[in-house]
């Protein structure tokens, strides 16, 4: 196992037979003891007693090592101390990681103090634990005893790991529908990860990003989020989701952040979504969201101020996740020919580095890529008016002469050259980019050079999962899915050969199957955003052989 920060290795315990098959109502039951369908802070809040503590936001666990894991509960210890509110007094909690779900055998525990300095969530960075083992863990404060959650520790770095499975989503807007997708990759009982790609939360004050002109549930605060009390309220909100909260309680999450989390098209100097004249200075804004993101985010806090850091498993995979919002530089406009300046970076030094390090000195069979926004090159010229206009809204862009998204790896294209001709130089083979952002899936190759694909082949292969609830195509135009959309679709394909399959309308999420001979990815799609009971239906699965580096259709998931 590496260091998420310095790549040194960490000491690995005995590793032991990895196949696991978990029933699905373990999953299910991990969740069982959330509120039912609550409906954001005001609704939880008047479930508390009039005196002492509450679990109101559930439990979660996250980067799993092969001798730890990150346990995550916030505690209301009095019915003002809302998220946000600064109210409250210090509280000590009691946290247990037991090997059964009685707690009858515990592996580790202890006592932590949490504050209004801290919006009193509670993290525990777990040690001591034993590789590719399940946990079983809760939290206890003034006699009041969270629901448990359901975690699993990485194995050990050296162990031959046959398949790893992860449930991989982007883009959930609160306001624009239930979190239904989240419920159905709980009930799964087989995934070993949860691994979310950005926009966990949305930024906008009320009714501001719901293009299908619903609410389906405001946002709290209703304003826009501006300052660390409004950051923190609305990740509170965000977390009192029964559906959010039954997944978090059965897996352990990996997450990056992506614009979202801050204010649209963020950049290190500001954002689309920012104005310094009214909404402050940025710098401020984007510690106070970052300090909400680590207090509120079963992310351990070694790597406070970025996200990006490199996690193992076994001799399988490892997995780089990028924070591609902290360092870039500001966005072009669109037509600009500063697209290809080296003065200009999406990653930032240190990082592309450190990446490009890691996918050098990897000794797993894949290599993944969490990476928030699209590396595939797509150009959009070849689409007719009517569609461009309504996708330019989409991806936040001006309407004519669109050529490339310039929010992407397109608007900053010297850093992708020297990544992909990295990969290409040092023969670097199976490495996979995961990435979300659009609110549409995508399954393409990715090549060295577009012009002359696929003559000149590919170096990487990617996977884009569409939103949670995020609105899309469909959406904007307000039009039936899988309808206009097809022709932008086909457009696209046309226009961009190595892009294998578009869906532009759907909601869902996806479910990558790692083996030692491919990578698969099946993707979900579910019935209505805006229906709590939401039903989930594969609709499409590609795979990457190793050694391809190309992505094939298969026409069934992987069971």
């Amino acid at each position: 196992m590496i260091d998420p920060i310095h790549d040194k290795p960490l000491a690995d315990a005995t590793t032991r037979p990895r196949r696991r098959q978990v029933l699905k109502a373990t999953a299910i039951a991990a969740g069982a003891a959330t509120l039912p369908l609550a409906l954001g802070e005001r609704a939880v809040a008047d479930t508390l007693p009039a005196q002492g503590p509450a679990f109101l936001h559930g439990v979660a666990s996250g980067d799993p090592l092969p001798d730890g894991v990150v346990v995550w509960t916030r505690v209301t210890p009095t019915p003002a101390a809302v998220p946000g509110s600064g109210a409250g007094p210090d509280t000590e909690v009691r946290w247990e990681l037991a090997t059964d779900r009685g707690f009858t055998t515990l592996a580790v525990s202890g006592t932590v103090t949490t504050s209004a300095g801290t919006d009193h969530t509670v993290k525990v960075d777990a040690r001591g634990l034993r590789p590719d083992t399940t946990y079983w863990y809760r939290f206890t404060a003034g006699g009041v005893t969270s629901p448990a959650g359901r975690t699993r520790t990485a194995p050990a770095s050296d162990a031959a790991v046959q398949r790893l499975r992860l449930g991989v989503a982007s883009c959930a807007n609160w306001e624009a529908g239930y979190f239904s997708a989240y419920r159905h990759l709980a009930a799964r009982g087989d995934l070993d990860v949860f691994l979310f790609l950005g926009d966990y939360i949305y930024e906008y004050r009320t009714g501001e990003f719901c293009a299908a002109g619903k609410v389906v549930r405001p946002h709290q605060p209703a304003h826009e989020i501006l300052n660390l009390a409004d950051y923190r309220t609305r990740h509170g909100t965000y977390k009192t989701d029964p559906d959010l909260q039954a997944l978090h309680a059965a897996i352990p999450t990996i997450a990056i952040w992506d614009d979202h989390e801050f204010a649209n098209d963020a950049s290190s100097v500001g954002a689309e979504n920012h104005t310094p004249g009214t909404e402050g200075d940025w710098a401020a804004r984007v510690a106070a969201a970052k300090q909400a993101y680590f207090e509120w985010m079963p992310v351990r806090p070694s790597i406070a101020g970025t996200t990006y850091r490199r996690l193992r498993y076994g001799k399988l995979a490892d997995l780089s996740l990028l924070d591609l919002r902290s360092f870039r530089s500001a966005q072009v406009k669109v037509g600009d020919g500063d697209v290809d300046s080296a003065d200009r970076t999406i990653t930032g030094r240190a990082q592309l580095d450190w990446l490009k390090s890691g996918l050098s000195a990897s000794d797993t069979t894949w290599r993944l890529v969490g990476n928030s926004v699209m590396i595939s090159p797509v150009a959009f010229l070849s689409l007719p008016d009517y569609l461009l206009r309504p996708l330019a809204k989409l991806l936040g862009l001006p309407g004519e002469g669109l050529a490339v998204n310039p929010d992407q790896w397109d608007g900053y294209t010297h850093d992708r050259r020297e990544l992909l001709g990295h990969l290409k130089a040092q023969g670097i083979r199976n490495t996979v980019f995961l990435t979300g952002d659009i609110h549409s899936a995508w399954a393409a190759d990715v090549p060295d050079e577009a012009a002359t694909y696929p003559a000149s082949g590919s170096v990487a292969t990617e996977f884009v999962v569409t939103s949670v609830t995020s609105d899309n195509v469909d959406d904007f135009l307000k039009v039936a899915p899988q309808t206009v959309s097809l022709v932008a679709a086909g457009a696209l394909k046309a226009a961009n050969r190595h892009l294998k399959w578009i869906d532009l309308d759907s909601h869902g999420y996806g479910v990558l199957d790692v083996t030692p001979e491919q990578v698969q990815m099946d993707y979900y799609i579910l019935s209505d955003r805006t229906k709590r009971e939401a039903t989930s239906t594969w609709t499409r699965s590609y795979r990457s052989r190793s050694g391809s580096q190309a992505l094939e259709r298969v026409w069934a998931p992987v069971k």
